[in-house]
């Protein structure tokens, strides 16, 4: 079979003294395109497009409308970008496995070979999602916490092992290796690949999880999808995204002393969520970019979904080179990875200047102050000195305006006192060194360590009802811990290990004592949690946890050891030393030349090809789980983690018709940053939730239920999950909190589920109202599949986060976005309402404009414009198919 070679750009360049064949982007330099002063990003998603030029996923027109990107043109056009591999963490990665089941078992009904369902790039799914802080603060912490999730997930586990033997591009990394962003950038990511035909490409890919950015901080092309996106890629779809505007970040100046990669990280976000970058590529350059350690880029990468933007890149260059060889990988692959990227002329970080941006900011990183976020959102910074003002602000400020709400004279009269000690509002009850943001990054691992140690020194100790733990991304972290000798320090104060996995940072912070948390209900009382982590949402960490800070892993240990956040650090002790004289946060931070000193043992390459070797030899549990084998999967009707979906029942051939709606009831009206977590959370199931309820008919115990993020792979649950976060506000019953709903026509209170389902009986259409950033959060394909089942057809914001926006639409949920200034309470909607969409049809455009007709109890009418949000001609297809994966199915039953 011949190459594609559009343009004459199959070429060849020379590494280890041998030619190899590439896509040669100066050759289409050469052919009449000027593309050097395109941003980095989009030359190398622009080389994927010459690669995988056939005529049929990819068009000649698709490179040219590419290769003429213009820096601040109108976006319309779409890019059909074929990645390399795929990334999977088991909370999509199963709901994922479990479609591709549900498919291979659609095709034989319709007599075809299920084998024809198979991932065309390579797949790995790494389990991290699954351990829970069951077990903190002493030395068995990481082997019981272990224990119960290969207990708990122990049939989650076997289907995963039947998926490695029934696809063929499909591994796995078992439990207790790693975080999937750490493991990736240490061990997954090449840089360069090699296809069957020995044509060499860049590393690219997307994963069903937001922070795969992280990658980008290495120069890899790669973001977050929903797994719905992240299937249709895995069986030969491009990802389809539309052409982005690129803005780019000039970073100048250094890091002054007692400053970290987290504050910098924190900084940025807030700054860039100032500037809407929401949807668009950021691109870092200048001399301060090129300063940066590749640890520290990938901590700013890492949280772009947090600043909106598809990624935070940071272009290739020797410090790339130098991570590579640091973290194991052979000296013959990087020479062949520079010799690439010096010959497409993509080596080096740009000077100002260089590239055609469509924004440029200026940032000066030595402008960077010690810094936190929160209590509710990673994009509120807070400079560390005004952390206590901060706090005691937003106690008495309204709920509506990221405040609690609450009295100021009940911040020191309410307290509760347990085992001797008082717990108040402020109170620090969860201390989590965890998330791979941090835990990757070498520089704030020993800081935390190095003041663990003087703070040990000085006599200072954790206040008992502080719940800390310490979860790294990987292994390699305990390593360089116990090799400095800062292990045990953090191990004194509470911080041991228990477990490699994302931990607090996902919401498996697991329970608190029974008696702290009575107390905290009891009293209601607005406790706090310190987390090294990327997401601090309302009910994510903890569900009776109301206040929740980000910050670096050595601030984590000073909270925690100050016991409060109400603490201002600059000028207030965190405790006495043994001869009671005050020990202020100055008296044990770390110094730059201290951290540099010890992370001469942080990255050795040895210690990385070890760790990252034979994972079944050192993981005899995984070794335990027995796999079913064969080519289709046998779901059992009484299973409670692994069901069939019923997206493909009643399976045809012939997609369906775009129609108007009609008659739709409201099922919840949710004013702004409604998140993913909000919609379908990933935390506890409450007992008495739909999904509580359904476990406990089915027999399953409470303490077995296991997190939501475990059993999505089971419909049945996951739906009565919907709307369920014991946080999120409808405004149809005034505010209130918990997924309740009033269902009309009777005005009868229900739980969603329940209304859902009283709806779907009477064959009623539904709609959901919200405000701004709405699906805000992280890539969850169970926030559009949960909607789409319980019957939503509708849901209309006053803007969408990117993934969760087309996440709907793969589902065949149709969003619309209001009109500027237009809101559910300028429209004084209540719920009482019904709704139509007016001029929804099988001619309907991109973007186009709808009516939004509402018909009020008191039968007055308003037509208001409405902007559909399917924003690409594929969307089109894939909202008539009723979804991507019928789409896709049909897509491959027709070329088989």
């Amino acid at each position: 079979m011949s190459l594609p070679n559009p343009f004459n750009t199959l070429q060849s360049f020379t590494a280890n003294g041998a030619s190899h064949q590439f896509y040669s982007l100066p050759a289409l330099e050469q052919a009449g395109f000027a593309i050097s002063k395109l941003p980095v990003s989009i030359r190398i998603v622009l080389e994927s497009l010459l690669r995988n030029c056939d005529g049929k996923r990819v068009s000649e027109l698709a490179i040219r409308d590419l290769a003429r990107w213009q820096a601040k043109s109108a976006r319309t056009e779409e890019i059909p970008f074929v990645v390399a591999r795929i990334v999977l963490q088991d909370f999509t990665g199963v709901p994922l496995l479990v479609d591709l089941a549900a498919m291979r078992s659609a095709v034989v009904k319709l007599g075809k070979n299920p084998k024809i369902i198979e991932p065309l790039v390579p797949v790995d799914l790494v389990v991290d999602h699954s351990v829970q802080v069951d077990f903190a603060g002493s030395a068995d912490a990481l082997a019981k916490n272990l224990d119960l999730e290969f207990s708990r997930n122990r049939e989650r586990y076997q289907f995963l092992k039947w998926g490695m033997q029934a696809f063929d591009t499909f591994k796995v990394v078992p439990p207790g290796i790693g975080i999937v962003h750490q493991v990736n950038l240490e061990y997954l990511a090449k840089g360069v690949l090699k296809d069957t035909h020995g044509v060499y490409y860049p590393d690219t890919l997307v994963g069903t999880d937001s922070h795969t950015t992280m990658i980008n901080g290495i120069g890899i092309v790669g973001w977050g999808v929903g797994g719905i996106e992240a299937e249709a890629g895995m069986l030969g779809q491009p990802v389809y995204f539309l052409t982005p505007d690129v803005v780019g970040v000039h970073l100048t100046g250094a890091l002054k002393e007692g400053v970290t990669a987290t504050d910098l990280a924190l900084t940025l976000t807030q700054l860039l969520r100032k500037h809407k970058v929401v949807g668009k590529f950021v691109e870092f350059f200048g001399p301060g970019a090129t300063a940066l350690p590749v640890v520290d880029r990938a901590t700013i990468a890492n949280m772009a979904p947090e600043y909106g933007a598809t990624m935070g890149f940071f272009p290739i260059d020797a410090e790339c080179s130098n991570y590579l060889r640091a973290t194991g990988r052979l000296d013959a692959d990087i020479e062949t990875y520079e010799a690439y990227y010096k010959a497409q002329n993509l080596w080096g970080i740009p000077a100002k200047g260089d590239i055609e941006y469509s924004a440029e900011l200026e940032f000066d990183l030595s402008n960077v102050v010690p810094s936190v976020a929160g209590p509710k959102r990673p994009q509120d910074r807070i400079e560390l000195t005004a952390m206590k003002d901060e706090f005691i602000t937003a106690f008495s400020r309204p709920v509506n305006e990221n405040g609690f709400g609450k009295k100021m004279d009940e911040f020191v009269t309410v307290k509760a006192h347990v085992a001797g000690t008082d717990i108040r509002h402020g109170s620090v009850l969860i201390a989590a060194i965890t998330s791979c943001t941090n835990t990757s990054n070498p520089s704030v691992m020993l800081a935390a360590g190095l003041l663990a140690k003087k703070a040990v020194e000085h006599g200072l100790t954790v206040n008992p009802l502080v719940k800390s733990s310490l979860a790294p991304g990987s292994r390699v972290v305990t390593d360089y811990l116990e090799k400095t000798g800062l292990a045990p320090y953090l191990d004194q104060l509470g911080f041991q290990t228990v477990g490699y996995g994302c931990t607090t940072c996902i919401g498996n912070s697991g329970p608190l004592d029974p008696r702290i948390e009575e107390a905290v209900v009891k009293n209601d009382l607005v406790a706090a949690s310190v987390l090294s982590g990327n997401r601090n949402f309302e009910a994510r960490v903890h569900q009776n946890i109301k206040s929740n800070f980000l910050m670096s892993p050595p601030l984590v240990v000073a909270f925690a050891l100050a016991g409060r956040v109400d603490i201002d650090l600059a000028t207030e002790p965190l405790g006495t030393d043994k001869k009671g004289k005050p020990v202020y946060l100055k008296d044990i931070w770390p110094t730059l030349k201290e951290v540099r000193n010890q992370m001469q043992a942080a990255l050795k390459p040895e210690v990385f090809r070890k760790l990252y070797s034979d994972f079944a030899e050192q993981n005899p549990k995984w070794n335990e789980i027995p796999s079913t084998t064969g080519n289709v999967y046998s779901f059992e009707a009484n299973s409670t983690y692994i069901q069939e979906p019923p997206f493909f029942t009643n399976f045809s051939l012939t997609p369906g018709t775009i129609n108007e709606i009609h008659g739709a009831r409201a099922l919840g009206i949710f004013g702004d940053s409604v998140t993913t977590d909000h919609i379908s959370p990933a935390g506890a199931i409450k007992k008495s939730s739909p999904a509580g309820r359904f476990l406990q008919e089915a027999g399953v115990s409470f303490e077995d239920f296991n997190s939501y993020g475990s059993r999505r792979g089971n419909d049945r649950i996951m739906t009565r999950g919907t709307f369920a976060n014991v946080r999120i506000k409808n405004l149809m019953l005034g505010g209130e909190e918990g997924g309740n709903t009033i269902y009309q026509p009777t005005g009868e209170k229900l739980a969603i589920f329940d209304a859902a389902a009283k709806h779907k009986e009477n064959g009623t259409p539904l709609i959901v109202i919200a405000g701004q950033e709405y699906g805000t959060g992280s890539s969850r394909d169970w926030a559009a599949k949960g909607t789409n089942l319980l019957g939503v057809k509708i849901v209309v914001a006053q803007s969408f986060e990117r993934i969760h926006r087309s996440n709907l639409v793969g589902m065949g949920v149709l969003p619309l976005q209001f009109s500027e200034g237009t809101t559910a309470q300028t429209l004084g909607l209540d719920g009482t309402e019904t709704y139509d969409v007016i001029g929804l049809g099988m001619t309907i455009k991109p973007q186009q404009d709808l009516t939004l007709r509402i018909t009020r109890s008191d039968t007055s009418v308003n037509n208001i414009t409405v902007r559909c949000r399917i924003d690409t001609p594929i969307e089109i297809d894939y909202y008539q198919h009723g979804g991507i994966l019928p789409y896709v199915l049909r897509q491959i039953i027709a070329a088989n």
